[in-house]
């Protein structure tokens, strides 16, 4: 039974930019206000006509207090209110399907999902004890000491991905191979001119840091690495005795993306093709042992797929949010469905990581791989902080 529905072309997303590159200095909660409004009339969406909106965000930013309704204020949507969701790599799953029971339930006739990050310039955070000695209290750089240690599994992200290593018997030649697949696929959606990525992504017009002045624009994907079969060879682990170098694993990035998430009769109305039919047909979530986290993607799916009524016979077309080619593979191993088929046009692993909108960028991609194989079922999943994992089905027809 469908949750809810995805107009057809009614999302978008930016491009991703590379850790300290050519957004960095952008205010996300700004950037993501301007950007969803820009697209908005750009597609003539009848914005009086959405009553709930959904930010998705992890990073904070100045303004991240009042989250959502500072959005939607910038937006010109000031009658429209909503939660603001954190949840690391899931952030983008978490909000769909919360709007897919907003909208399933009654409660919301037409959800507007914003997701966005900046991981460049992460701020830093001091946390006062007046209990401790001398009254010191407790500094966190939100982005980096969170990527280097986890204070309940005690790891840092890689070491999640070289324990699922040794789990599975994941060679580093083996990460290599799936790492340069990856960036071959991503050429395909680079091909005549970035027609695939032309079908959603939108510019960026980039700014001095007050939002005043223009001074450029980001059109396409920034610091993508070139990636060879030599170069890849070539890199050490990142870890002594490990298998995972910095051409097996992602990198930090920036952007932001959009979505609506409405019923079935607006889906149809709101749709650039009414021919097009886009479910949401089911979530899942999952937790694995401590210091496993690539392994969460899998019995994620698993309840997606059974919640979907489906099993994994049943999917066309699979994209992974993959921070470390292992995810690929132990979710290949795990389930059944062959690597060689995941990802195509692209992926996190390639395109890079800003947490929040790192997912909906899949989830848009994948709707439009769909369509250009004439329908189908798809698959998201992707794994979080925390050992965690969320996963979306969904499917496209017409």
């Amino acid at each position: 039974m469908a949750h809810a529905f995805i107009p057809y072309g009614q999302y978008w997303s930016t491009p991703f930019a590379k850790w300290q590159g050519s957004i960095a200095h952008l205010n996300s909660l700004r950037l993501v206000a301007n950007t969803g409004k820009q697209a908005l009339e750009a597609r003539r969406f009848p914005m009086e006509r959405i009553d709930l909106a959904i930010l998705g965000h992890t990073n904070p930013q100045l303004g991240s207090f009042y989250g959502l309704p500072y959005v939607t204020g910038m937006m010109g949507l000031e009658g429209v209110a909503g939660p603001t969701v954190q949840q690391a790599c899931a952030t983008s799953a978490r909000v769909l399907q919360m709007a897919a029971g907003e909208v399933a339930d009654g409660s919301a006739q037409c959800a507007l999902l914003l997701t966005t990050d900046r991981c460049s310039n992460g701020p830093i955070v001091y946390y006062p004890d007046p209990t401790a000695p001398g009254g010191t209290g407790h500094t966190e750089r939100w982005v980096l000491d969170n990527f280097a240690h986890d204070p309940y599994a005690k790891n840092a992200m890689i070491d999640t991905a070289e324990n699922v290593a040794t789990k599975f018997g994941i060679s580093a030649a083996e990460q290599n191979e799936v790492a340069l697949a990856r960036y071959v696929q991503y050429q395909d959606a680079l091909a005549n001119d970035r027609a695939f990525q032309r079908r959603y992504m939108v510019d960026v017009p980039v700014t001095d840091a007050g939002f005043r002045k223009q001074t450029g624009v980001l059109s396409a994907d920034e610091g993508i690495f070139p990636t060879s079969a030599e170069g890849l060879a070539k890199l050490k682990p990142v870890k002594p005795n490990g298998t995972v170098s910095f051409g097996s694993q992602t990198h930090p990035a920036d952007g932001n993306a959009g979505m609506i998430v409405t019923t079935r009769e607006l889906a149809s109305e709101f749709s650039t093709d009414k021919k097009i039919v886009v479910e949401l047909l089911g979530f899942g979530q999952a937790r694995v042992e401590k210091g496993h986290m690539p392994m969460a993607v899998a019995p994620a799916s698993m309840v997606a797929l059974k919640n979907a009524g489906l099993t994994i016979k049943d999917v066309d077309a699979v994209k992974m949010h993959n921070p470390f080619a292992v995810n690929d593979i132990a979710f290949a191993r795990e389930t059944g469905f062959p690597l060689a088929k995941m990802n195509n046009y692209g992926c996190s692993l390639v395109w890079g990581h800003p947490q929040g909108p790192t997912g909906l960028r899949s989830v848009i991609e994948l709707i439009e791989e769909l369509v250009l194989r004439g329908g189908g079922v798809a698959l998201f999943g992707g794994c979080a902080a925390g050992d965690s994992g969320m996963a979306v089905v969904l499917r496209v027809t017409g």
